[in-house]
């Protein structure tokens, strides 16, 4: 019998997000198991002793524990739209930017009473490096990389929404006209929509 891959999941977690998007457009049959942080199961831990999503554990019982090693397992099983072809090689910069400087900075902004050493505000002009080399990327593309979508805008698009979140009033009224599209264009998709779906 072919064990299905088992996937640990926060629904609102960025991490977990780009992952189940990978899986969703791989069309991977996988159980996914919805984590309380707060109260985080034996089983998870022994899987994954750090303790944070997404974790995958796919048919072969081999744990993946980083959500970009998911997306590429998945991706390299099926990869119809081709989202790893339509990268390029900025592509990694641009996702290790994200990841290490920004989400950073973006948590520092959305907990700011937490980091009482400066202001929200100066949390949010640090996030705005990086959003603004975004905005100017899609000055001249739909996309992060090229006229289609590609494993950069997945990676990154579910940390932008989070950004957004934190004071939906100022990034609506925002100057980053092409990036609010872009994100847009993300947050209306169906496959958006069923990777969020409550379990």
């Amino acid at each position: 019998m072919l064990i299905r891959p088992r996937l640990y999941t926060y629904r609102r977690c960025p991490y977990a997000i780009r992952s189940r998007l990978a899986l969703y457009q791989a069309k991977i049959d996988y159980e996914s198991i919805e984590i309380s942080l707060k109260d985080k199961p034996i089983d998870f831990l022994a899987l994954s002793p750090k303790g944070t999503v997404p974790v995958l554990v796919d048919n072969n019982g081999k744990v993946i524990e980083e959500s970009l090693e998911i997306m590429i397992w998945a991706l390299n099983k099926s990869d119809p739209d081709n989202w790893i072809i339509n990268d390029n090689n900025l592509s990694q910069e641009l996702i290790n930017e994200n990841d290490f400087s920004f989400k950073k900075n973006l948590d520092r902004y959305k907990y700011a009473d937490r980091f009482p050493e400066y202001s929200k505000e100066y949390y949010r002009s640090q996030c705005e490096l990086f959003i603004n080399v975004l905005n100017e990327k899609l000055k001249s593309k739909n996309y992060l990389m090229t006229e289609k979508i590609s494993l950069a805008d997945i990676a990154i698009f579910p940390f932008i929404r989070q950004f957004s979140l934190v004071d939906e009033d100022w990034f609506l009224n925002s100057k980053y006209r092409e990036l609010k599209k872009w994100l847009q264009r993300f947050i209306e998709s169906q496959m958006f929509k069923d990777v969020m779906k409550k379990n």
